[in-house]
């Protein structure tokens, strides 16, 4: 994470939390006519909390930018966390200002301390949901990941008032959602692993044949020197932290650009939403490789929530899509049925890869992720306690609910 968007944070967080007293008995209704209020005077909210940290030409920036659209443009600008009156969600500001408001325009959103801008049009016909989702997409890819939310917003009123702009191209790597990752190729942090240890057992096989003539009762086993697998797992972690990052980005883009939904759709949009915060906060706050692989977990829950709210929004049947395997989600996709696993007169029902599967009917140890002492799950965090959300209800509340860190 660059510098600036990292100071940006800090300073979000030390001046929302200075901002909370005078607020904090308002109702969700009266703080959205109080942004409603401000609106009408001035198209660009900043909540006092970034007073100091957004300077007159960037808000003139955007002012001018939004006003040469030829309709109305209303930017929001505030800090936004679960605990504030709007529960920290985009969609309850955009929702309750424009009731406010009662005003056509284009709405836009931004938390203050990210880069997202969240929309909604009212009564603005030559705007359409596409061109948005387009001119949003592109206005993030060129201001890159370090840019602060005026410039993001800047940009995507820019390109909103040029032609219309084709799709963004995304790549196959690193940005492609986890789930495709898994199901086309395995995860790719597994090439650069192959590729060390094959090396390693060439190296092996090379030295046996030259001390062949040594005789057998002088030959060792082949192991890999610690030093050297150290080096492969931490860059195996980093891989994966980089794959995890890139869908964290993606995933959080996908879910401002999701068409309106409402009924069943809306629940697992909120799924989605709370399953993508906190694989931002495992994420942040990794340690090892199984915390990664826990926010590698929930952002994966995310994207089939999301997948399924945008099925419904589109009166479509939403895709059956397995879960990821309980031994090691690096395994990729569970198939079948749940199994049974019986051990020392304990019984679990998990979702395993045909690889775990095929090792438990052999009477066989699965090929587990690795924790600090032996299989992660001989541990006593969230992510054994659960086996990664496997057991339990709501792996995503409680991260939240801060039982990650237990």
């Amino acid at each position: 994470m660059k510098v600036r968007y990292a100071l940006t944070l800090v300073l979000a967080l030390v001046l929302s939390l200075a901002a909370v007293p005078a607020s904090a008995a308002q109702t969700p209704a009266e703080r959205a006519r109080e942004i409603a209020t401000a609106l009408a005077k001035d198209p660009l909210y900043v909540d006092r909390a970034y007073a100091s940290g957004v300077p007159e030409n960037l808000r003139e920036q955007v002012r001018t930018k939004g006003k040469a659209l030829g309709y109305p443009v209303y930017t929001i600008i505030l800090p936004l966390t679960p605990s504030d009156v709007f529960e920290g969600k985009e969609r309850n500001v955009l929702t309750l200002v424009m009731d406010a408001l009662r005003k056509p325009g284009l709405y836009v959103v931004v938390d203050g301390g990210q880069r997202f801008p969240w929309t909604e049009t009212k009564d603005v016909p030559q705007l359409s949901d596409e061109q948005l989702r387009n001119a949003r997409a592109h206005a993030l890819e060129d201001t890159g990941y370090d840019a602060g939310p005026t410039e993001v917003v800047a940009r995507l009123y820019e390109l909103l008032a040029g032609p219309p702009l084709p799709p963004v191209k995304r790549e196959e790597s690193p940005t492609r959602p986890i789930r495709d990752v898994i199901e086309r190729e395995g995860f790719p942090v597994f090439t650069l692993v192959v590729a060390a240890l094959a090396i390693l057992v060439l190296l092996g096989l090379v030295i046996g044949l030259r001390r062949r003539g040594n005789g057998a009762g002088n030959r060792k086993a082949f192991t890999i020197p610690p030093h050297v697998a150290a080096t492969v797992a931490a860059e195996r972690r980093r891989r994966l932290t980089k794959e995890t990052t890139a869908e964290l980005t993606q995933l959080g883009s996908d879910l401002a650009a999701l068409p309106t939904v409402a009924g069943e759709g809306l629940r697992h949009q909120q799924l989605a939403l709370d399953a993508h915060d906190a694989a931002g906060r495992v994420l942040d706050a990794s340690r090892d490789l199984v915390d990664v692989v826990g926010a590698m977990v929930l952002l994966d829950k995310g994207r089939r929530e999301y997948d399924i709210a945008r099925a419904l929004a589109a009166g479509r049947k939403p895709e059956v899509v397995q879960p990821l395997c309980a031994f090691n989600p690096l395994h990729g996709r569970a198939s079948g049925q749940p199994t049974r696993v019986d051990s020392d007169g304990n019984t679990v029902t998990l979702p395993l890869c045909a690889q775990c599967r095929k090792a438990l009917k052999h009477k066989s140890a699965p090929a587990s992720l690795p924790g600090d002492d032996g299989p992660y799950w001989h541990g006593d965090d969230l992510w054994a306690r659960t086996f990664f959300g496997a057991l339990g209800d709501d792996l995503p509340a409680a991260v939240s609910r801060g039982e990650y860190r237990s």
